[in-house]
Parts: C-alpha cells; structure tokens; sequence
C-alpha cells in the first residue's frame, strides 16, 4: 500500500508541476503572441469551459485507465499549447489542455480515495499538499529557466515530455481499488451533492481570492508596497500547504465533520481579520492582514479534500466529477464576482464574499458531511492496474 500511495502522491506532485508549465509561462506565452487582455480573457474562459465540459464526461469513463490515459494527454495537450504558432491554434489547444485537465483532477480523486479506502485511514490532504508543493516547484523552475534566457516553447514543451515520462513510471503501480459505492451506503442524493459542491467551491473561491486580490488589497486598500504585496499572496499558500501535510492527522483524530468546522471557524477567523485591517492603526494593519490571510489559508487547505473524500468513498465517480465540477465552476467564477463588486463597491465589500462562504462552510459543512457518511467506509477491495 505504501507503493500505492506514494506513488498516487508522486502523480499529484507531477499534476502541480504540469499546472505551473501552463500558468507560470503565460505572462511569456502572452509576449510571444501578443496577446493582450481580451484575448487572454478569452483564452482563460476556454481553458475553464474545456475543464468543466470534460469531468462530468470524466466520471462517466471512470475506470483503472483513466489516469494512465489522461495523465500523458494533458502534457500533450501542454506540447500542443507551446508550439502553437497562431492564437486561433492556441484558442484550440486551450480548451483541450482544460478538457485534459479537468479529466486529470477527477483521476486523480477517482486514486486517492481508492489509496485512502485501502489504508483504512486519511490521505487526501496530504495528496493536495504534495499538489502544491509541485505547483511551486514547477513555477520555480519556470522563472528561473525563463530568466535564464530559455524559449519558453522550448520549456513548455521539453517540462510537458519530460512530466509524462515521469507519469508513465508511476502511473502503472497497481493499487487497492475499491468499489466507489460501498454495499449498504446510500448514495447522496442531488440536494446535498449541490451543498458539497457549494462547499467545495467555497475553498476554491478563496484560493483564487487569495491569487488575484490578497495583494491588490495589501496594496490599494493598505497602502503596502507591492513587494510586500506578493508577500501576503505567499503566506497564503505557505499556510494551505503546511496545513494540507498535516491535516489528515487531524482529520484521523476528530473526523471529517469536525475538522471541516474548525477550518471553516478558523478561515472565518482570517476573513475577519482581513476585513477589519483597514480600520486598524496604520502600523499594523499589514501584519492584521497577513495574519487573516494565514488564518483564511490554514482553515480552507482541508475544505476540498475532505468533500473530494467523502463524496467518492460514498457517491461513486459520476457524483465525483459532478461535485468537482461544481466546485471547480464557483473557483473560476468567484475572483470575476468579486473584481465586479469591487468595482462597484469597494473591495473589502467584495472580500466578503470568501468571507460568508468560510463561515458558510463553519455553520453548515459539518451538519452536510454526517448525512453524507464516512469519508472512509468498509473495505471492498480489488486488483486494478
């Protein structure tokens, strides 16, 4: 089993790695085509149309192979996405690379509750923390090949091959699979699979709350300099992966019901701090928000992995990749959300959208989980490639 999981944990690491090809080199992507925002725009809304088309589609195929298979597809739709010669193709390749994706993620969660289910215990947040720390290796390795004078097509392209031959070595690892809709396990019915996918998207909304506006706000809002402002965004994402490494033990420890209530208390917590910084002395109102903005990262890094738990050990893959469709739209759709209200508001009024879904996730998540069941129900286990 340890095989299994790790190499699961290696995939999901690969799959961060694959992401930051794409979004650390699109700054230069945007150069290289001349761009503009429009169709960067554009390009994005296909890239989020491609992934939300495909994972319900995802589900339905799900099987032993649909991580072999998706895993080499997604970096060669990174290839095609690299050497695109014109927009039009690249317009294209986007929206296969999110259809690619969007296949990948449901994968991936179809893996890591097989992996958890076997072991008999939690695993899923560690999985998406070991995400992450792909994620920022491969951004790293992105910004320093660019600055080095490397063509970014050379370095999508060669980074793409060069993750695929790694999936193929991992991919092939059998592991204890498990019958997604254990006998005696009622599947969640259609209400409470919108709640788990509001509640999922709440923790995306939030990460992207945190990727487009922690340091606008750092900046605009409290007169920080931008510097700094890059720094608020990087405690948010330091405290989601610590967190995610660790908060399968918490979960092991008081369970899923209890754990997610914390975290939603705790980034509700955060949010408040974050909203509340403006008004405070102009010596500290920095620190307040980074401090919220650590809290609101720590408290939501548990949120999607518990309901990607839960969900897949009780629903089957189909409700899997219908929630993760969900969640995965209200990401997309938050940060526009909340960019509109700013615009029309202020945004700190615009803040408080996170702000509601975190105490959203605090009241009402862990009421959500018990009827749905244990993440983590009796063994049902099977040889799969």
């Amino acid at each position: 089993m340890t095989d299994a999981r790790t190499a699961t944990a290696v995939s999901y690491g690969l799959t961060g790695v694959l992401t930051a090809l794409w979004a650390a080199t699109l700054p230069a992507t945007d150069v290289r085509l001349n761009l503009g925002s429009g169709r960067l725009g554009a390009l994005l809304t296909g890239l989020a149309v491609g992934a939300l088309v495909a994972m319900p589609v995802a589900g339905r195929l799900a099987g032993p192979r649909l991580l072999p298979v998706t895993a080499p597809a997604a970096a060669a739709a990174l290839v095609v996405v690299a050497l695109a010669p014109t927009v039009q193709v690249l317009a294209v390749a986007a929206v296969l690379l999110g259809a690619a994706f969007g296949a990948l993620n449901v994968a991936l969660s179809l893996r890591a509750v097989a992996v958890e289910r076997a072991a008999g215990r939690p695993v899923m947040a560690w999985m998406h923390g070991v995400w992450t720390l792909g994620a920022v290796a491969g951004g790293a390795i992105a910004s320093a090949s660019l600055r080095a004078g490397l063509d970014v097509r050379v370095l999508m392209a060669g980074g793409a091959v060069a993750v695929a031959i790694a999936f193929a070595s991992v991919t092939r690892v059998r592991v204890e699979s498990v019958s997604l809709a254990a006998k005696g396990s009622p599947a969640p019915r259609s209400r409470l699979l919108v709640l788990l996918g509001v509640i999922g998207a709440a923790a995306f909304v939030s990460e992207g709350a945190a990727t487009d506006w922690a340091g606008v706000h750092a900046v605009r809002v409290l007169g920080a300099e931008p510097s700094t402002g890059s720094l608020v965004y990087t405690v948010f994402f330091v405290a989601m992966t610590v967190v995610r490494l660790l908060g399968d033990a918490v979960r092991d420890r008081i369970g899923a019901a209890g754990t997610i209530g914390l975290a939603g208390g705790v980034a509700t917590a955060g949010y408040a701090l974050v909203l509340l910084s403006g008004a405070a002395p102009a010596g500290i109102r920095v620190g307040c928000a980074m401090v919220g903005w650590t809290l609101a990262g720590a408290g939501m890094a548990v949120v999607w992995p518990i309901v990607a738990s839960a969900i897949g050990a009780a629903g089957g893959a189909g409700r899997l990749s219908a929630v993760t469709a969900i969640s995965y739209g209200g990401g997309l759709v938050g940060p526009a959300v909340i960019g509109y209200v700013a615009a029309h508001a202020t945004l700190p009024v615009g803040l408080s959208i996170p702000a509601v879904l975190a105490l959203l996730v605090a009241a009402a998540a862990p009421a959500v989980l018990r009827q749905v069941g244990r993440p983590v129900l009796p063994l049902n286990t099977r040889r799969v490639p």
